[in-house]
């Protein structure tokens, strides 16, 4: 006769592997500023931050996903009638197709923390999945991300090849004899994040 198992015991809680405390990042303390280059000049402006999380383990960084609101790009070197025109084209087909895709996402999917960083300097190298217009791609880049004082806080530059997101409208890769009138293919990305504990950021 087999002898009864005995009942699982739970596991003490000074044992159990803690889950990742979520920080909530706060859009209106958080800033995406965005750069576009061309053979003539550069133009640059805002996308407002929609939502977004980050995860913790005691202080070290383990995760994030974040939603852009593309329908809120601006332009901030361009007045009136210029302004209107150039962020009406962002939003076309031509660009970030805003009407079909009103949002971009991004979701950490590596992490690299970087031994013996400088204080004010990037601490890690970033990997992640970053989908535009549907498509997505992965990029990297070193950012600064600390918490103090239970506030948790990112920054990093970051460029991605607009190309592969089919983003084409005048790119010198793609069309020929465009001359002056060429778009770069890099995008430059200047994030500055601020994050909350979720029960705080709620308030």
């Amino acid at each position: 006769m087999v002898a009864p198992t005995a009942p699982l015991k739970a596991v003490p809680a000074r044992y159990a592997a803690a889950a990742p405390q979520p920080f909530k990042v706060v859009p209106a303390e958080s800033k995406i500023t965005w750069i576009g280059r061309k053979v003539t000049g550069e133009h640059n402006g805002n996308i407002g931050l929609a939502s977004g999380t980050i995860l913790f383990d005691k202080g070290a960084l383990r995760g994030g996903t974040f939603l852009l609101d593309m329908t809120s790009i601006t332009c901030n070197d361009l007045q009136g009638g210029s302004n209107k025109k150039l962020v009406d084209h962002l939003k076309s087909d031509d660009f970030f197709s805003v009407e079909k895709n009103p949002t971009a996402v991004f979701a950490i999917t590596n992490l690299t923390p970087k031994q013996n960083a400088k204080s004010g300097a990037a601490n890690y190298t970033i990997t992640g999945d970053l989908t535009i217009k549907g498509i997505t791609n992965q990029i990297s880049f070193p950012a600064m991300v600390n918490v103090k004082k239970g506030v948790a806080t990112a920054k990093a530059t970051l460029k991605f090849d607009r190309t592969k997101w089919d983003i084409k409208y005048r790119s010198g890769n793609f069309f020929e004899n465009i001359g002056d009138k060429a778009i770069m293919d890099d995008v430059e990305l200047n994030i500055d994040l601020v994050a909350k504990p979720e029960a705080v950021a709620k308030k």
